[in-house]
């Protein structure tokens, strides 16, 4: 189970060689990195120019869990109250079980999941049925537990976090319910995987994805994930820190950032305009009154556009490589899973290079023996 950290270790390596291949490429020499400190400040007294440039975008992994609806969890959560109480019930050697109506709660879920089209009443009365009999469920559990709260002792783990579970996602239903909003703080999803939360993206063909969110930056065609949360977060904050991870990285601030403009605060393009670094955002408030040249136009066209790289990253990730249908269920393994998806297209990109970087000095070599052979006063290699 390597979390995001061991991989993002070793992506920092491959990042590191594929510097080393574009130098040789280039017949440059590779610059050795220096230290920086947690602000991004450089220790020497003589900084390193900015060179370079890194694209930042975050994205939402799906994990392979079914479309949820509140009926839906509410009789699932009902489920395993219910078979709690028949443990419970079977160690103590009770002979009159409390009484639960599991079938005619059964019954009424099954009549309102056949309906396909459901309306806003059928949903209302279906969410109250269920409620009803999961607050019924839990005062019998919790009234076997006042008996003997050795009880606990007999769940498993696993049933012990159901258990656990059970509760928040039962006071978040009735708090939804009473208040009739659709929306809480740390909302869940699945009883399975109560970690998940949905992510409110906007987009047309999905509003709603359930899954982790991830912050990368790429460079030269190799990512980073620079942050990892199962909770939404704005990644207007996570410029500046993504920045300083380049710093340390290579020793030097990025000379261009392309994002979205959800990431131009006005506090970050203070900060990118003091360490002189340019950024493809819009400019803030009016139309200026000099227009640009159409050599600038279309210079500032043209690195807008390669943010695109990002995205094709995420495509590719997504379309090969199962990055939005995550199969694992733990939250290290899910995020190992994640991980390892972006380390190994970086480990098929630095393969790439190495074998194109190889191949077209072979190929020159050959070309310029051939021509050294015709005539040797003029060709030089």
């Amino acid at each position: 189970r390597l979390g995001n950290e061991a991989f993002d270790k070793m992506n920092q390596l491959i990042i590191q060689k594929a510097d080393l291949v574009h130098a040789k490429s280039k017949g440059k020499k590779a610059t050795s990195t220096q230290t920086h400190d947690q602000s991004g400040e450089n220790q020497d007294f003589n900084p390193t120019p900015n060179k370079g440039r890194v694209q930042m975008d975050a994205t939402v992994c799906d994990v392979n869990i079914k479309f949820p609806t509140d009926v839906e969890l509410l009789s699932q959560s009902r489920e395993k109250c219910e078979q709690m109480i028949d443990k419970f019930c079977l160690h103590l050697h009770l002979e009159n079980k409390p009484r639960t109506y599991r079938q005619n709660a059964r019954r009424d879920y099954l009549n309102f999941s056949k309906n396909k089209k459901k309306s806003k009443a059928a949903v209302h009365i279906a969410l109250k049925q269920q409620l009803q009999y999961l607050k019924r469920d839990i005062g019998h559990i919790n009234n076997l537990l006042d008996k003997d709260i050795r009880l606990l002792g007999i769940l498993s783990s696993r049933e012990y976090k159901y258990w656990l579970v059970v509760q928040e996602l039962y006071r978040q239903q009735q708090l939804m319910y009473s208040t009739k909003t659709h929306s809480t703080n740390h909302r869940i999803v699945s009883i399975h995987q109560p970690h998940i939360r949905p992510m409110v993206r906007g987009k047309q063909a999905k509003n709603t994805e359930f899954g982790p969110k991830i912050n990368i930056s790429l460079q030269k065609g190799y990512a980073r994930i620079d942050q990892f949360d199962f909770e939404a977060f704005n990644e207007g904050k996570c410029l500046i820190p993504q920045i300083i991870n380049y710093q340390q990285l290579h020793g030097h601030f990025p000379d261009l950032v392309q994002t979205d403009d959800i990431y131009m605060n006005r506090h970050n393009r203070q900060w990118l305009t003091e360490n002189g670094i340019r950024h493809t955002g819009r400019p803030l408030g009016r139309k200026p009154k000099v227009d640009l040249s159409p050599y600038q136009k279309r210079k500032l066209r043209e690195e807008r556009n390669e943010r695109n790289q990002v995205e094709g990253k995420f495509g590719q990730g997504k379309t090969k490589y199962k990055l939005n249908k995550i199969m694992a269920k733990l939250p290290t393994t899910q995020q190992s899973w994640v991980a390892a998806i972006i380390f190994i297209m970086n480990i098929l990109k630095l393969s790439k290079d190495i074998f194109l970087t190889y191949f077209g000095i072979c190929f020159l070599e050959t070309i310029f023996s051939f021509f050294k052979t015709i005539n040797p006063r003029n060709f030089k290699f």
